[in-house]
C-alpha cells in the first residue's frame, strides 16, 4: 500500500512563504498528475493547482501568481510553493497523485496564515 506523506506547513504571517513537499512511501511509475487541494474549517474540500506528466500546470484563480506547482522524482513526487500567504489561505492541504493507474492520497498538512 503506497502512502503519501506531505510536509512543510505550518503557522505563517501574512505575506510569508511555505514550500508544501508531497512524498510516497516507495518510487511511483508512469506519472500522470499531481494535484493539490485545500479544505479550510466548514468549507467544502477545494482545488489549489495541478501539475501534468507533459509538465502543464494549472491554478486556482485565487492562487495563480501567488503559488507554484512543480515536480520532483518518483519518489519525492513534487512541491507546492506558496509565497504571498493570505489569513483565507488558511486551510489543510492535500496532495493527490495519480500514478500507475492509481489515485493516491496523503493525509494533509495544517497552513495556518496569521499575525
Amino acid at each position: 500500500q503506497v502512502q503519501l506523506v506531505e510536509s512543510g506547513g505550518g503557522l505563517v504571517q501574512p505575506g510569508g512563504s511555505l514550500r508544501l513537499s508531497c512524498a510516497a512511501s516507495r518510487s511511483l511509475s508512469n506519472f500522470n498528475a499531481m494535484i493539490w487541494y485545500r479544505q479550510a474549517p466548514g468549507n467544502q474540500r477545494e482545488y489549489v493547482a495541478r501539475i501534468h506528466s507533459s509538465g502543464d500546470t494549472n491554478y486556482a484563480d485565487s492562487v495563480k501568481g501567488r503559488f507554484t506547482i512543480s515536480r520532483g522524482d518518483t519518489k519525492n513526487l513534487g512541491y507546492l510553493q506558496m509565497n504571498n500567504l493570505r489569513a483565507e489561505d488558511t486551510a489543510v492541504y492535500y496532495c493527490n497523485v495519480i500514478a500507475e493507474f492509481s489515485n493516491y492520497w496523503g493525509q494533509g498538512t495544517q497552513v495556518t496564515v496569521s499575525s
